[in-house]
């Protein structure tokens, strides 16, 4: 209860400094009366799914991420304008003092604020605000394909050009069009590829979450089959359970569900990809993540019985296992699919030139492709979203990745 009363506090004591501003610079009231009006809405309705909701007791509901993207974008747009404010502030009260100590003036006074910084203050703050609106309407259904080329010394030659689709992170309980899904699926199958990949995180929380998409995801396809993983919010860890046998249930329920979508799903366990007399190993582990994550992955158990120089893929969420595990392994993984990170949804993304988003700070490997020790990893960005209702920069991604085996010449 402290924790919400101060949250309160100083919310309404940023909104009260900022309608300064807007006094300042619009005369009609009306103004600044819409302004304090929308915020205090977006502030009790926040109070209220996270308090006496519906699915108050839920993380990560529908209702709750939206009223968490829009705390965040007025609260983007407040920050801002205090940052210009206060320094303007700072200025005014260095120049009343030295009007005081060094001028006439008997009485310290503050200078008028002046109006052309507030008006820059109040374009730069809708910046951000507009980009995460923006990212809430549009950029959540905002579908990449990403293709890379990957060359290798030992690819078998009958698997020279072979094309693997992956998609990572769909976290069914978010979404929110049915049509935007039909057409990302659709975008998804149009890449044609001998194989598909489903890299863990299908659902935020529960079973039932998938269920209303079951059947469009069952139209997936790809020449070899469908291979699938479990992410950390599939196991239904981040909700309270009324017994752990339903919790169980839960998690089985899942894995007959994407066996009944068409998706072999891996548990630590590996399959082998054939053509003519060449194969492939396909490895899949379950979630292993640094941390505070599940660590069910089991990577000895999964490529037993798979002979140390096979050509291996290997299926693992979070791209942590790969730093901390699979690189210091004796078998050498030639390359690993991950996601996990969603790029945090948010970043500056100009290829070939610039790729950031604050979630480096947390994950070396965070998107894209990366080489280690002369293996391969790449970490999709995610097909959904999650907490926050939208993305900005860091737009949802379908990879598509060509085998290719190496020149000699």
């Amino acid at each position: 209860m402290l924790r919400w009363i101060i949250f309160v506090v100083v919310y309404l004591g940023l909104s009260f400094y900022i309608v300064q501003a807007l006094r300042s610079l619009f005369r009609q009231p009306w103004v600044y009366l819409l302004y304090i009006v929308v915020s205090l809405a977006i502030l009790i309705n926040f109070i209220y799914q996270f308090t006496a909701g519906e699915e108050a007791g839920r993380v990560l509901s529908r209702p709750k991420s939206y009223a968490f993207g829009l705390l965040l974008t007025m609260l983007s747009f407040k920050v801002v304008i205090i940052l210009f404010l206060f320094s303007e502030d700072i200025f005014r009260i260095f120049t009343g003092a030295y009007h005081k100590i060094f001028g006439a003036d008997k009485e310290f006074s503050l200078p008028e604020r002046r109006r052309f910084l507030s008006m820059i203050g109040l374009g730069i703050a809708a910046l951000p605000f507009g980009a995460l609106l923006y990212g809430m309407y549009k950029g959540k259904y905002n579908y990449k394909v990403l293709k890379y080329t990957l060359e290798f010394d030992d690819l078998p030659e009958s698997f020279d050009g072979y094309r693997i689709t992956q998609i990572s992170d769909i976290h069914s309980g978010s979404f929110d069009n049915r049509k935007k899904i039909e057409y990302g699926v659709k975008l998804i199958n149009r890449q044609n590829s001998d194989l598909l990949l489903f890299t863990g995180d299908m659902v935020n929380n529960k079973t039932e979450e998938m269920l209303p998409w079951a059947e469009l995801f069952s139209t997936l396809k790809a020449k070899d089959g469908k291979f699938s993983i479990l992410g950390n919010h599939d196991y239904g860890d981040y909700i309270d359970w009324e017994t752990e046998e339903l919790k169980r249930q839960n998690l089985e329920d899942l894995k007959k569900l994407q066996k009944d979508m068409g998706f072999d799903l891996l548990l630590n366990e590996h399959r082998y990809l054939k053509k003519g007399a060449d194969k492939i190993a396909l490895v899949g582990v379950e979630n292993w993540g640094r941390g505070g994550f599940k660590k069910a992955g089991d990577l000895k158990k999964a490529i037993s019985n798979i002979a140390k120089d096979d050509f291996t893929i290997l299926m693992s969420h979070d791209p942590s296992h790969w730093e901390d595990e699979v690189l210091h392994d004796d078998k050498h993984f030639h390359l690993t699919l991950s996601g996990h990170t969603h790029g945090m949804q948010f970043g500056i993304e100009i290829p070939g030139w610039v790729k950031w988003s604050p979630i480096k700070w947390r994950y070396k490997y965070w998107a894209g492709v990366y080489k280690e020790l002369g293996q391969f990893i790449n970490v999709n960005r995610g097909f959904g979203f999650l907490g926050y209702p939208g993305r900005v920069g860091i737009w949802p991604e379908i990879t598509v990745i060509t085998l290719k085996k190496k020149s000699l010449t």
